[in-house]
This record gives structure tokens, sequence and C-alpha cells, in this order.
């Protein structure tokens, strides 16, 4: 499956995996890689050494392309940014900012630049400032959303941009890869799925709950404060909808509080009562145990036997 995407990143398949705080470091990146889609590391919030430590820990461990995901309101950002150039990560995607002020320093290292947009006009934005690509993502993902569905978001942007579109948000096998290639995507971005990958060092308990569920286990919260997450039901995001449910009675303040290291709680400590444990709506595709070859290597083959015309294969033949 050679697209757009594969040439311009050198990679053999389509296949992104999400930039998801806490959970992609450089072992499930490389993992990717080796897999043959893009594996990407998650920046967050985290100290410029130890994103350090996790691209040379992905540089150790595979030969293939990946990426480095910059939040552009942290305040690390320019020393990160600094930090792809001076580590050589040949691929960045960005979000919570625009990339603009570092486009030149990035393009004169050859770095590959892929912002992630919820809308048309900051797709557009982004081909004017020199994204060379960028990640359509909609709202049934986990994490940080936007309100508009992959399904409407992504063939409005393909329409309106020259430049590759990913698409992202309710994909989590070959059906969703064939989707949304017809509906014009060079490629796919997932974070869901991985979560059920060995290679993935979440919590058992986090890998436990994705298990087990169904297509109505997860919730947003956050529209309050204008900054709204989808997460699994749990203890907390019931209390969490309750106080925003009395926003005049409850203060934003309180909510922050509650919410403070909630992520870092599920992803280490599986803490059930106290975690938000992000996850997108196709959670209830997710059921089993995998590793990152298999779900790229199914997910891949399961798609062209679809775009060809031919029943979904799901096997060991196929794709090579």
């Amino acid at each position: 499956m050679r697209t757009k995407i594969t040439e311009l990143l050198n990679i053999r398949y389509p296949v992104f995996q999400g930039a998801m705080a806490w959970i992609a470091d450089g072992k499930l990146a490389a993992a990717v890689s080796n897999a043959g889609g893009l594996g990407i590391i998650a920046g967050g919030a985290a100290p410029v050494e130890v994103i350090r430590n996790e691209v040379r820990t992905a540089k150790s461990l595979t030969d293939k392309p990946f990426a480095l995901n910059i939040m552009l309101l942290s305040p690390t950002a320019d020393d990160i940014a600094q930090l792809v150039i001076d580590e050589g990560v040949p691929v960045v995607t960005t979000g919570a900012g625009s990339p603009a002020k570092y486009m030149k320093q990035w393009k004169e290292a050859g770095v590959k630049v892929i912002p992630v947009i919820a809308s048309v006009a900051y797709a557009k934005r982004m081909e004017r400032v020199g994204a060379d690509a960028v990640i359509a993502e909609g709202m049934e993902s986990g994490g940080h959303i936007g309100e508009t569905t992959t399904m409407a978001l992504l063939p409005q942007v393909v329409d309106a941009v020259n430049i590759p579109v990913i698409a992202a948000g309710g994909i989590a096998d070959g059906r969703g890869l064939a989707a949304v290639r017809i509906m014009g995507a060079e490629g796919v971005q997932c974070g869901t799925i991985f979560l059920s990958a060995e290679e993935c060092s979440i919590a058992p308990k986090y890998k436990d709950l994705i298990y087990k569920a169904s297509d109505i286990s997860t919730v947003v919260t956050g529209k309050a404060s204008g900054h709204p997450v989808r997460s699994l039901k749990t203890p907390l995001s019931r209390k969490l909808t309750e106080m925003e449910g009395h926003i005049e009675t409850r203060t934003l303040e309180e909510i922050e509080a509650m919410t403070a290291g909630s992520l870092r709680k599920a992803v280490q400590d599986g803490n059930f009562e106290e975690g938000t444990f992000m996850s997108g709506q196709i959670a209830g595709m997710v059921n089993h145990p995998s590793t990152c070859y298999d779900i790229i290597k199914t997910m891949v083959q399961d798609a062209d036997a679809l775009l060809r015309g031919a029943p979904a294969l799901s096997g060991d033949e196929g794709v090579d």
C-alpha cells in the first residue's frame, strides 16, 4: 500500500501511531516503526532531557523513521524544537498551537512537519506556513478533541488543501483504513488500538478497561473549560460530568484540581478511582492483546483486500 505519505516519509505502510501523552514512549514508537508504520514519541509537557532519552531509546531500537510530537503550548517547546534538530529526528507532529516559528529551522534541517488539525481553516493555515502534511483528527479520538467527526472533517480537509491528509479518530482496523483511503486520506493515525500492543507499557488495569469497553464506554469532559477530553467512563469522569452540569456552584479550579495528574495515575498506577483513562470511541473494537506488527499487518492487508473488492483476510496471507 504505497501512498503519498509513505513516499514522503520513506515508511512501508501509511499507519501512524498516535502521540498519547505518558504512553507513547521510545519503545512503542520504535516497535511501530519496525513494523512498517510511523512510531511517534509524545513530548507532552515532559522535561527536555526526558524527551531526549526517549528519542535516543527509539534510535537504539530502530533504524526506521519515527516522529516526535510537540505540544506547542509546553513551556519547553522552544528547547524541544531545537532537540529535534540536534538529535536528527526526521519527522515532527504538532498540536496545541502553530509551528510557524520553527518552520525555517526545521526545513533547513530536512525535518518533515505534520500538524494535527481539527478544522478546514486550520488545515489551510498549516499549508500556508509550510506543513508537509496534516492530520485531520475527528472527535471520535481519545484525549483532547475538537467538535467535528472524522467522517465530516476528512473530505472537507482533503478538498481544501494540496498536501497529504492523514485521517485520525475512530479507526482501528482495515475497514477504517480502506474507508478513509476512499475519502482521500493518504494514511491513518491510530491511538486506542495501540493500547493493546504488548510493546505499550501502560498499567494492566488500563488495558483491562480497554478490552472490556463497549461502543458507549467513553465520555467527553472538560467542555466547561474549553478543553474537551474523551476518556473511558470511570468514577472520576462521572464526578467531572456532575460538576460540569452544575458549574455555577462548582469552580473550574476545583475541577482542575481533581484532574491534575490524573492521566499519570491511569497510565502508571492503573488508579481506577482517580485516573483519566483516555480512549477513543473505537475501544469496543479492541478486545485482546496484540503486537504492533500484527496490528499494522492485519490492518493493511484487510484494507488492501477491501480496496481490491475482495473479502478481508485477517490472516497470514496478504500484503507483503
